[in-house]
Formats: C-alpha cells, structure tokens, sequence
C-alpha cells in the first residue's frame, strides 16, 4: 500500500511523469503553525543542482490544499501538491519492451499486467519522496525539542569528503554510477517509543527508511559490527538514573524501546540502477539479450540528496511512536 503509520498516517501519491505528486497527512495534531515556507529548507536540500545530480530542474513548490487554517492546523488531513513542471517522457519509450537492470521497470510491469505508468520510474521515482520530506517537516514539529540530523559518512567506498566530488567525477567520466551511506541521528527522544513486537522503534523506523527507493540496507547504533564483538564490549552501561549509557552501540534502543540515548541509524543507498554506459539486458519483444543505452536525467549518485529524506523518514517514525505513546 500507498500509507503507512498508525496515528500519524502518511500516503503518497502521484508519478514521476504525471501532473502532481503529493501526500495528505492524517492524524496531524490540531493547532500546529505551518505554512507553505516551513517546508522551505528541507525542500531545498532534496534539490538537485549539484555536481551528479540529475539535471532535471523543478520549482517544488509546495501548495497545501486542506488542512490549514489561518496558518494553523486543522486537525483534518493536510494536503500538499507538487506539480510536476519539466518531464522528458519520450526518453522512456525503449524502456517499455527494455527494462533496466536493477530498477522497478520489469517487475511493475509484471505486477501492474502492463498498465504502470513507465515514464521517469512512474510511481517507483525518487520524484515520490517529495511527499516524505513534506511529511518530516510536520512530523519535526510533533516532536518538539527533538533534534534530528543525517549526514553523509561514505560515497562510492570511500569515507574522505574530501573526496567525495572525485569519487562522482569519475563515476560520470565512465557513465557510472556510485553509492553511499548515511547516518541519522535522532536526540531527545526521550524513553518509551516503541511498541513491541512487532512495533518495535527499530521495526517502524527500518519498514519507512526501506519504503525510500535506493535503501537496502540498515542498521541502529554498531549493527553488523556487534555479531563480531563479545558482550562485555557491546553492552553499554548505565551511568545514570536518567538511562544514560557510558556507550551507545544500541543505537539508543533496547528491547524495541527507545531508552534515551540517542537514536543511531545508518542507511545503505545503492548506485543509482539508470547508467548511460551500455548494458546487456532482456529485450522483452526479441527474448534475447540485447545492448540496451538508457536516455533521460538521471543522478549518478542518489546519496547526495538523500541525508533529507532518510531524516525525514525517521522522524516520521518517532513522530507515530510518539502520538501512539502520548495519545
């Protein structure tokens, strides 16, 4: 499905190529000041422009079509729109019968028995999560007086940001693409977020940040690293009343709840599946394996704009934990 949350309910809609994409917000307190400025700066880091990103230019302004009244939520699902100003469609056409390797184009067709709207990614585009940044911005204001921030740690293997323009550089110089990782962190939470089992903080957290196209892997606070440690140097001692920990390699959870530590989490984003290098793939009207060259504007590297949207996605998270915890 197109929604998730169980108090704070997120749905999604709209295709890369379509007049709009958006998202209504359902469950949003009452009396929350908003306007259409406040969505501003996070907008403004999803943003291409950079050096390998796509140079596909939008306004992304967003307009908000209920919701809001005199610049104060309504407590009635808030709805904002982005339409969608600069489509190259025809770029698409080979991909119908040619499907890219590694991207939804195969399996939507086969699931949508043909009818899935191809152009850019359709409903598969990172062009989607638009609606996820819109909905971090309310949900960072559910969670008042906790910080959230992401940062970039790696890009194409290497940890140097030095670098990082290099690493993209040669990348395109190849018709390549690179990934990344990023880390979010989220501080005052607070104790208690979290409902077990099957709602753990790490489950509903983990269930948004693999909905982001690109993700495919994550971990809280050492992750992986703990299978190669002993106890007596994962466990992190409590030195306080309060729950604070002399460590945190829980990533600020335990037990699916969050104990007051900060909330740790690194996510995967793959290189970026459309390449401009030539490929040998399916050709679905000859059965055979054919070259296929991809067109359109694409990023050669999605980590660059994600650190927002995987911010996003967690708060979104911590914010239903959180009106599921404090009703």
């Amino acid at each position: 499905m197109n929604s998730f949350g169980r108090k704070f309910r997120v749905s999604i809609f709209g295709e890369s190529h379509g007049g709009a994409v958006g998202v209504v917000l359902d469950g949003v307190p009452a009396g929350i000041p908003l306007n259409e400025e406040d969505f501003t700066d996070d907008l403004a880091r999803r943003k291409s422009g950079q050096r390998g990103t796509t140079p596909r230019k939008e306004s992304d302004r967003p307009v908000i079509l209920s919701g809001l009244f005199e610049e104060k939520t309504t407590g009635a699902p808030l709805t904002v729109v982005f339409a969608n100003e600069n489509t190259l469609s025809n770029d698409y056409r080979n991909l119908v019968t040619h499907p890219r390797p590694s991207h939804a184009d195969w399996v939507a067709r086969q699931k949508f028995h043909g009818y899935a709207d191809y152009r850019g990614g359709g409903h598969f585009s990172g062009r989607l999560t638009l609606g996820l940044v819109v909905a971090g911005t309310v949900a960072k204001k559910i969670l008042e007086g906790v910080e959230i921030t992401s940062r970039i740690l790696e890009i194409g293997g290497c940890t140097d940001a030095e670098r990082w323009p290099e690493v993209v550089e040669n990348a395109m110089r190849e018709s390549d693409s690179v990934g990344g990782i990023i880390e979010c962190r989220a501080e005052g939470a607070g104790v208690g977020l979290g409902e077990p089992f099957f709602d753990s903080a790490e489950s509903v957290i983990s269930h948004l940040l693999f909905s982001v196209p690109a993700v495919k892997g994550v971990e809280f606070g050492n992750g992986f690293a703990c299978a190669r440690l002993r106890g007596s140097q994962n466990n992190d001692p409590i030195v306080d009343p309060s729950g604070r920990t002399a460590t945190n390699n829980a990533g600020g959870i335990c037990g699916g709840i969050t104990n007051g530590n900060p909330v740790v989490v690194r996510v995967a984003v793959k290189p970026t599946a459309s390449i401009a290098a030539p490929q040998q793939t399916l050709d679905m009207t000859t059965g055979t394996v054919q070259e296929l060259r991809i067109r359109g504007r694409h990023d050669a590297c999605i980590a660059l704009r994600a650190p927002v949207v995987i911010e996003s996605a967690v708060a979104i998270a911590l914010a239903d934990l959180r009106l599921l915890d404090r009703p």
